[in-house]
């Protein structure tokens, strides 16, 4: 029995680094019309990451959020399991142009939101946190992940 206990111990010990390993961290920023707008965001470009999004969080700061990173454009298929708060989803394209905001997403929900075109990115803000800013469809998001931070 101690044998057991200890090997499980083991292995919880093993996995919660990786559980709670710190996503890297940067600034981005959104051009709506002549306004800029700046955040510090969390990168999400592994597997891993990209399945925990911004799950089991109680809070997001109003200028913060969590970028996730596909690589290459393709069907993003999000969803609010696990997540606690309301997001605004940016679905972004390769050049970080806006192509579509879901606002204030139910938490909680496992209805699957997808603009209905590839992306490379999807920018997760607090709810409504969009609307506050006007930031809309057409605005380009300013990040090395679209390769235009000093534009």
């Amino acid at each position: 029995m101690i044998r057991f206990i200890s090997s499980a111990f083991a292995s919880l010990v093993l996995f919660l680094p990786a559980a709670f390993a710190q996503l890297e961290t940067g600034p981005l920023t959104i051009m709506s019309g002549e306004t800029e707008h700046s955040f510090t965001v969390e990168l999400a470009n592994d597997p891993e990451e990209v399945q925990a999004g911004l799950m089991n969080r109680e809070e997001l700061a109003e200028n913060a959020g969590m970028l996730f990173d596909f690589g290459q454009p393709r069907e993003a298929n999000m969803w609010m399991k696990n997540t606690l708060i309301s997001l605004d989803m940016l679905f972004i394209d390769p050049d970080g142009k806006v192509l579509a905001i879901a606002r204030e997403t139910v938490p909680g929900s496992l209805r699957r939101i997808n603009p209905g075109v590839p992306v490379k990115g999807v920018l997760e803000l607090a709810g409504g946190r969009a609307a506050e800013l006007g930031i809309e469809p057409g605005d380009t998001v300013h990040h090395d992940v679209f390769g235009n931070m000093g534009e």
